[in-house]
């Protein structure tokens, strides 16, 4: 295999040369229109994973890198940290098979390798590259889903914010489109919140509520009846006409339910 170690060798020395060509084949190949400063980034990453491979090529034990599984997921987090699409990324590893093949195959026959050796090679980086891009996909959606629990997390305490207007007395308007998120949010954190506060009526205000589905209907209603086991009455106020009708779909009594036109109205009332 010292065949081998020569190109391994050759991969190693000659990585900035190797580079150059590997990004620009990519670019063309794609049609690519990018940034110089992100060629740069592109050169960088393409040099790291040439050192990975080139000392892959001489590890008899045949393990994968610890280095290129944490180099792809870095990847991959950047990616969606930036707010970037992981496809942009994606479609790059075709046209890098494609141009490592054909350079691995170049040097081998410089070099003198059996087709055996050449064949083993080129498993190797199709091995390395299935590797890399699925780390990097799996990195991209773990973090990416992370954001988003706390994007929905952080809209969900913007858009139910306690307002005490009166000794006991407290309002909670609902703003926007509630969803099963926001409305487990409101039965796991909001109700705590409202029992700490001494309060004997909340008014839940519904008139910034843009729609209601019957499966929040009855998740809200459950609130209510939680509330009320708490000691504290809840009015509502601000239903129109479709969410008493989303409501009354959903098997909820309306008459069960205490309700005002608006906030105001409610709070001279009480």
């Amino acid at each position: 295999m010292n065949t081998v170690k020569n190109v391994s060798s050759y991969f190693i020395d000659h990585a900035e040369f190797l580079v150059v060509e590997i990004v620009g084949s990519v670019i063309e190949k794609l049609n690519l229109q990018i940034s110089e400063e992100e060629k740069q980034r592109a050169f960088c990453m393409y040099i790291e994973f040439l050192g990975f491979l080139g000392k892959d090529f001489t590890d008899n034990n045949q393990e994968i890198p610890e280095g290129l599984i944490k180099w792809s997921k870095e990847n991959g987090e950047r990616i969606a940290s930036s707010g970037g699409k992981i496809s942009n990324e994606m479609i790059r590893y075709q046209p890098t098979r494609e141009i490592l093949t054909d350079i691995v195959t170049r040097i081998s026959l410089q070099l003198g390798l059996s087709i055996e050796e050449n064949s083993f090679l080129i498993k190797r980086v199709n091995t390395l590259l299935d590797i890399s891009l699925n780390e990097a996909v799996f990195a991209y959606e773990r973090l990416t889903e992370e954001i988003l629990e706390n994007n929905q997390k952080e809209m969900a305490e913007l858009s139910a914010p306690i307002v005490p207007v009166k000794d006991g007395i407290a309002v909670l308007p609902l703003i926007g489109t509630i969803d099963s998120y926001r409305a487990k949010y409101l039965l796991d954190k909001v109700i705590p919140r409202i029992s700490q506060l001494n309060l004997n009526k909340l008014i839940v205000d519904y008139s910034g509520l843009s729609n209601l589905d019957m499966e929040t209907a009855r998740s809200l209603y459950a609130m209510g009846q939680m509330l009320r086991l708490l000691g504290i009455n809840t009015v509502s106020t601000g239903i129109r006409a479709e969410l008493a009708q989303t409501a009354v779909n959903s098997g909820i009594d309306m008459s069960s339910i205490n309700s005002f036109g608006t906030v105001k109205q409610a709070l001279e009332r009480l």
